[in-house]
């Protein structure tokens, strides 16, 4: 639960960050924050 949230609070400043995103940049940033968080997961075994 824990990684699930750093990576919703991730999509959220990514979207409020960078609000004039295309979508394809919005598909590859949510990619990439879902592999950091699948990294996450694996460094601090939650």
């Amino acid at each position: 639960m824990k990684i699930y949230i750093i990576w919703l609070i991730g999509v959220v400043l990514w979207n409020f960050g960078y609000p004039s995103a295309t979508p394809v940049e919005d598909v590859l940033a949510a990619v990439a924050l879902s592999f950091i968080s699948m990294g996450l997961k694996k460094y601090l075994k939650l």
